[in-house]
Formats: C-alpha cells, sequence, structure tokens
C-alpha cells in the first residue's frame, strides 16, 4: 500500500473578516497494483479545505526542484507593511516543493438548467482572487444538469461561459466530473439528483441503486452492480459515464489545448468517493454508528452468488446476519467483535468479494478516464472499503 501525506498552511484573507484561505492535511492511499491510471497528484498528494463555508480550497504539491519562492503566495514576506499590522507567524517554505492553490466554486454557481449563477457577482469575487495570485478555480460539472433530462443530450452552455471568464482572468480549472447526487451531505446547500431519465429509470428498476439489508435504496449515485449491465436505454454505467467524459473532452478541447483545465476529478462513488454509501443520514445513520453494507441489490447480489459458487460455496451467497445495524458499534455485533465473523472464512471470502468490487468499479472508471482525457492529470477520491468499520488482519 502506498501512502502519501501533504500538509501546508496557507495565510490570505480575501474579503476580511469573513473569508480566508486555509487548507488542511489530506491523507490518499492506494495499491500500486490499481487504480494506477494518470495520476499526477496523487504521486505528490494534496490538501483540502474550505472558504467561507460553501467553497473549498486545495492545494497540489508538484514535483521537487521548484523553489516555493517562485510562487507569490508563498514567497519572501518582507514587502512593506505597516507598523501596527498585526502579522500571521511567517512560515518558511524554502526548499519545499511549489504549492499551487486552487479555490472550489460554490456547488450552486451553475444552476438546474445549465445557466451560470450571477455572473457579475463571481466575476468580482475571481477579481478577488486573482489579486492575491491564486492559481485556479475547482468546480463540479453535475451529471444531473449536463445530461438532466434525455440520455446522451448534453448541455454544456453555462460551463462554457464560467470557463471563458475564468480564462480571460487568467486562472486555471480543475473540474470535477460528479456522478453522484449533491445534496443531503455535510456542507450541501443545494440539491441536485441524478438525471431525470436516470430516475425515471430508478422507478421501474430500483435495483439501479445501493441498498441495504432492509431493501431501503440510495439513490445518491448508482450501484457498481450495473457497471456491466445495459440497464441504462441500452447502455452499461460505466458507457454512460465514459460518454459523458469524452463530450465533455470534445466540447472543451481548446481549453485542455490551451491549458487552462490543468486537472480532471473524476468522482467514483457517493460525494464522489471511491466508497460505499455505508452511512447515508437520510437512513437513520449518526455518528459514530459502524454503518450497514450496500450489496442488496438484485445485481450486486448476482455477482456475490457468482463468486460464492466459483468458490464452491453456493451458502455464501448472502450479507452477513449478524453485522449490526447503522448506529451498531463494532463490540456489539457478532460479525465485527473480536474473533467475530469476519474472521472466519466465510466472512473473509464476502470481504474479500465486497472490497473487490469497490476496487474493479475504481479500475473501469479510471481507465476510461484515462482514455477520454489522454494527457491530462488526473484524480480521484477515495475512502474506507466497506462498512464504517471494516478491520482485519489481512486489509
Amino acid at each position: 500500500m502506498k501512502m502519501v501525506v501533504s500538509s501546508v498552511r496557507i495565510f490570505n484573507s480575501l474579503k476580511p473578516p469573513s473569508a480566508s484561505l486555509t487548507a488542511y492535511s489530506t491523507v490518499h492511499s492506494r495499491s500500486p497494483s490499481s487504480l494506477d491510471c494518470n495520476f499526477c497528484r496523487l504521486k505528490g498528494g494534496f490538501v483540502s479545505s474550505s472558504i467561507s463555508g460553501s467553497c473549498q480550497l486545495r492545494a497540489i504539491v508538484r514535483d521537487k526542484g521548484k523553489r516555493t519562492e517562485d510562487h507569490p503566495l508563498v514567497g519572501d514576506s518582507t514587502d512593506k507593511v505597516d507598523e501596527n499590522q498585526v502579522m500571521e507567524p511567517e512560515r518558511d517554505f524554502a526548499g519545499t516543493s511549489y504549492v499551487p492553490v486552487y479555490v472550489m466554486l460554490p456547488l450552486d454557481v451553475i444552476d438546474m438548467k445549465c445557466e451560470l449563477v450571477d455572473p457579475e457577482g463571481l466575476l468580482d469575487q475571481l477579481r478577488i482572487l486573482r489579486s492575491v495570485n491564486v492559481d485556479g478555480v475547482m468546480v463540479d460539472c453535475w451529471w444531473g444538469i449536463v445530461e438532466a433530462h434525455t440520455s446522451q443530450l448534453y448541455n454544456w452552455s453555462g460551463y462554457k461561459r464560467l470557463f471563458q471568464i475564468v480564462r480571460d482572468l487568467g486562472l486555471k480549472l480543475q473540474v470535477v466530473m460528479s456522478f453522484h447526487e449533491c445534496g443531503g451531505n455535510v456542507g450541501d446547500n443545494v440539491h441536485i439528483p441524478l438525471p431525470q431519465w436516470i430516475r425515471e429509470i430508478g422507478e421501474s428498476n430500483p435495483d439501479i441503486y445501493f441498498t441495504d439489508r432492509e431493501g431501503k435504496r440510495n439513490p445518491e449515485c448508482l450501484t457498481w452492480g450495473i457497471d456491466k449491465e445495459r440497464v441504462l436505454k441500452g447502455r452499461t454505467a460505466v458507457e454512460v459515464y465514459f460518454d459523458y467524459m469524452r463530450s465533455f473532452r470534445v466540447e472543451f478541447d481548446e481549453f485542455f489545448v490551451d491549458g487552462v483545465i490543468s486537472e480532471i476529478e473524476v468522482g467514483l462513488g457517493p460525494c464522489g468517493e471511491l466508497r460505499y454509501p455505508s452511512y447515508p443520514a437520510k437512513h437513520g445513520w449518526r455518528y459514530p454508528g459502524i454503518g450497514e453494507f450496500q450489496c442488496y441489490d438484485k445485481y450486486l447480489m448476482k455477482s456475490l452468488s457468482k463468486a460464492a459458487e466459483i468458490r464452491g460455496h453456493s451458502f455464501w451467497a448472502r450479507g452477513p446476519d449478524n453485522a449490526g445495524s447503522y448506529n451498531s458499534t463494532p463490540h456489539e455485533t457478532g460479525f465485527f467483535r473480536d474473533g467475530g465473523d469476519y474472521d472466519s472464512y466465510y466472512g473473509r471470502f464476502f470481504l474479500n468479494w465486497y472490497s473487490q468490487v469497490l476496487v474493479d468499479h475504481g479500475d473501469r472508471v479510471l481507465a476510461l478516464a484515462n482514455l477520454a482525457f489522454e494527457g491530462t492529470c488526473i484524480a480521484a477520491k477515495g475512502a474506507e472499503c466497506c462498512m464504517g468499520c471494516f478491520h482485519t488482519g489481512c486489509q
């Protein structure tokens, strides 16, 4: 397992006293045998944080060799200041890697009609960012907005206007391919559902969504069980994702050629993260509950049955019946307690299958992203493998 960590704290007051940029450390890990596409950022590490509650700052660490004093944000701090001005403690970045700074735009910068919201106000904010030498901005391209009503009919109009403004100001873009629902999570102040045509399919076939043991569906994103099932108007889920990414690449070719788009982040699950939706607040989960397994749609259960048959134990084609509920603690369950069933032959089989489904999904989508965005840095967000709590001696 390869792990990269980067940490930096950046001062800067953009609009006193309500807005400030501060970066905090984030850990990303991955197996060298998988998710091994065009990961420019993961080789260097990155940092995430927030600005004014609704925006986020993100910094990436480039290759060693560029000294930080080459960049205005982290260079020499000997500018003349008023003697009475209160200064932040100086942090010496001499000898460290250059740290570009990207500020995440509000989630609702583009409305459901794919129109730019308050372009004049946004322009003023972007000018402020430019004045303090921020490198660029990060923005979600929501699947539920762009391909909202009809399969393979894409509307990029609002994003095109936004990107033109960003380019004219000399800023760069990190763009997120967001294939999940926005709303109901921490920090979400808007609601952007999955495309209407997807939700219509879900009304007649709710198994396209992740499902818990009691049969509750989670429409936040599509189950990985349909990655290779042609249930989306003749297309598989990964084909839908690829067609969307390819349309984006063609539509915004000039921004790639000019280097305005510096990076693409690919959404891989709920909140854009490579994880199961194991702890949804809408289903009653509260911290620090362990969550529940989300493999009870018919497509993932078919995959589990096939895996069990290959192992010669067809009766293993079931989820654990003693793994507790959303708000259980590990020691309360027969599955996760010390010496519990997680460490039995069946438990190891199930957990290996469950985590491999996650890895395979990441491999598939990132491989196609690498094809669609060849030559561009690709990033992804990862989280836990299974429920809120999953630890075994071999995982």
